[in-house]
């Protein structure tokens, strides 16, 4: 049921101002155990955060820097705040969750400078009862037509010693794929750029991880630790380092998140992001269809013993679409062969594009649009690869063809900067996608930022350290790797994570493999994966043999990329993590767990009454010495039971409830 309450609250107003002094405001959540205080300075506004009586950000400054007339921080007034609180509900059309609920209250406080320039902005803070949003908005004004940022002066004073999980660069240009490390708060370096979202885990058992959302002809966020202090960092443009932001007015600024629980689940499970987003203006959205794909690049574009020549051609294409056809795998993706991609260019290899490359130009041995035609007729549908700049800037030349082919969407690859030019170009694709009817997986991009709810058909994104690395370096992916990303980068969204590699062996036998990579997780471990890291183009990477007839392909078939609820029953940060998800009347459980063995107890309360066949995909027996080996069994289940699961050692489970 979808309803929409929103309330003007007069009386809010007129009390805030009688119980705190002047230049002070507080705004608490609905629930009232988050507290949000804003002062004025001489020097700058000024915030702190309380949760449940403990104070998690100390006195904290706001402002930005420009190029012409200096900071917006110091010597401001403050004008009549308006207080509002929203309690609504909205469908999102791909996302963790069909039905999303936005409870939060808001404050607009209007900020001016005394002399000078006498420009204006407004603070715009919303508090949800699982975090806080702020964001700068300047609107028009006289005298003030533009503007370049230097800087933005948000800070974020952390209290005490938290331990912190995140992944540290010493420059802007990456493709935000490391490992995430933990350390005390007061050893992380100086200078040191902090990639989000961050997690800070409090003594208290308090957390908190700092992101962004609705990020939209800005710059991409970082944090610096200077003076003990947490300040903003923004990607500068290309080609210098000063300016980070150019824009005409009016503008703002994306939304600053601070995403806050007691339990490291609840920050899982929460829709502050898509709720700080704009709804869709697609009026037609009937064509976005999320499902799963397969991805041949991974295990080395790898096809059996055939009459025909292994290539970029038709022969090798239809073998994994009559795989995916066969298994109801919603699409295939077209790559190309052995490095060299599906569309005309005359660079050496995938990562580069050369000086004549024409996405709309196949390769003379391959015929795109027979490879769509054959795929529509199986019922499976298309997406290709492409390099950004090959695709770019004549995105509507690329698109066009794309459309007049049959294809459905595209992996976009090596953009490796997150500066407001590449924000804005990304989003340029967005747009003109969606009037082609085709769906976008970005990679080598920056963090997800909750845009899936304004363009639905942007599927996923890498963003992460992913198994594509067990191909090529001499470090494989760890299990405790994978938890590290369900704790942090998922917080973000959907993660492009490379799944579904079938040949797990002990750490020991394990060493890089460019064809048929190996893994260290048990196959119940990479099983449970397709339910705890969430994406709406959930990827199949293995080629077709490596799965037919293999245990647990059934539980890869049936699991679903969208979902109607999601719940985290149980999970403690670096041991373990248990996420349901629901999509109609069946629920999926996923439960990844670390390098020990362990029995974890996770209660079915959350499930709706009634009783459920349990299909359960646990670790066998012997399997620290046979990891892909299952033990598959049933189980009739109701709300009131609980289950005990026995982990193995990098393992993990899955479990399929179909209600009776």
């Amino acid at each position: 049921m979808k309803y929409l309450k929103i309330n003007i609250l007069l009386l809010f107003i007129l009390t805030s101002f009688q119980a705190f002094p002047k230049n002070e405001l507080r705004l608490a959540s609905p629930d009232g155990k988050l507290v949000f205080t804003f002062r004025l300075t001489t020097g700058s506004p000024v915030y702190e955060i309380v949760f449940k009586g403990d104070k998690l950000l100390n006195e904290s400054k706001l402002g930005l820097a420009f190029k012409k007339d200096g900071s917006f921080a110091p010597n401001l007034s403050m004008g009549k705040p308006e207080f509002t609180e929203v309690n609504q509900s909205y469908e999102l059309i791909v996302g963790k969750v069909k039905e999303v609920r936005d409870y939060h209250k808001q404050v607009i406080i209007p900020l001016a400078e005394r002399s000078g320039a006498k420009r204006k902005i407004n603070l715009v803070v919303r508090a949800f009862n699982d975090g806080l949003a702020f964001r700068y908005e300047i609107p028009e004004q006289e005298n003030w037509e533009s503007y370049e940022l230097l800087e933005e002066e948000s800070t974020f004073n952390i209290n005490g010693n938290p331990v912190v999980r995140g992944i540290f660069w010493d420059n802007y240009t990456n493709s935000h794929e490391g490992f995430v490390h933990k350390v005390p708060y007061e050893e992380v370096k100086q200078d040191t750029l902090i990639d989000l979202p961050a997690l800070f885990e409090f003594s208290n058992s308090t957390f908190m991880a700092i992101t962004e959302a609705n990020l939209r002809d800005y710059a991409s966020l970082y944090l610096k630790k200077e003076g003990g202090k947490l300040r903003s960092q923004l990607s500068p443009l290309p080609s210098q380092t000063a300016i980070k932001v150019k824009a005409t007015l009016p503008h703002r600024t994306p939304w600053r998140v601070i995403m806050i629980g007691d339990r490291i689940g609840g920050l899982i499970e929460s829709n502050i992001l898509a709720n700080l987003n704009e709804p869709t203006r697609f009026e037609d959205v009937s064509w976005i269809k999320p499902g799963k794909t397969t991805f041949h690049w991974w295990n080395g574009d790898i096809i059996p013993d055939t009459s025909f020549a292994p290539g970029n051609n038709f022969e090798t294409n239809k073998y994994y679409i009559d795989f995916a056809a066969r298994n109801h795998i919603e699409y295939h993706a077209v790559i190309g062969y052995g490095g060299v991609p599906w569309y005309k260019s005359d660079a050496a290899m995938y990562s580069i594009v050369g000086e004549h490359t024409d996405v709309t130009e196949t390769v003379p041995t391959i015929d795109i649009k027979k490879i769509a035609d054959y795929a529509k007729g199986k019922g499976v549908g298309i997406h290709v690869w492409v390099h950004w700049k090959a695709i770019y800037p004549d995105l509507e030349k690329a698109f066009k063809q794309f459309n007049e082919w049959g294809i459905n969407g595209m992996m976009v690859d090596f953009m490796n900067r997150d500066d407001q030019e590449m924000i804005n170009i990304q989003e340029e694709i967005l747009q003109k996608a969606a009037k082609y009817k085709l769906y976008i997986q970005f990679h080598g991009s920056n963090k997800p930022t909750g845009l899936s709810r304004t363009y639905p058909n942007e599927f996923t994104r890498e963003a992460a350290y992913n198994y594509e690395y067990n191909k090529f370096s001499q470090k494989p992916i760890t299990t405790a790797h994978d938890l590290n990303i369900a704790f942090t980068r998922l917080l973000a969204g959907p993660t492009d994570y490379h799944l579904g590699g079938f040949r797990a062996v002990p750490e020991s036998e394990w060493k890089e493999h460019y064809t048929r990579p190996l893994m260290i997780g048990t196959r119940a471990h990479m099983l449970a994966m397709y339910v705890v890291m969430e994406s709406y183009l959930g990827s199949l990477c293995d080629y077709p043999e490596a799965y037919e007839g293999e245990p647990g392909f059934k539980f890869l078939k049936a699991v679903p990329t969208v979902w109607d609820e999601t719940v985290v029953p149980t999970a403690k940060i670096d041991e373990f993590v248990t996420v349901a998800r629901r999509k109609g009347n069946s629920w999926y459980i996923g439960t990844l767990n670390n390098s020990k063995a362990k029995r974890v107890e996770v209660s079915l309360d959350f499930l709706p009454p009634g009783k459920y066949k349990a299909e359960i995909y646990a670790d066998a027996p012997d399997v620290e010495q046979n990891p892909n080996n299952l033990e598959i069994y049933t189980l009739e289940l109701t709300n009131s039971d609980k289950i005990i699961l026995k982990l193995a050692p990098d393992g993990g489970n899955a479990i399929k409830l179909t209600k009776f």
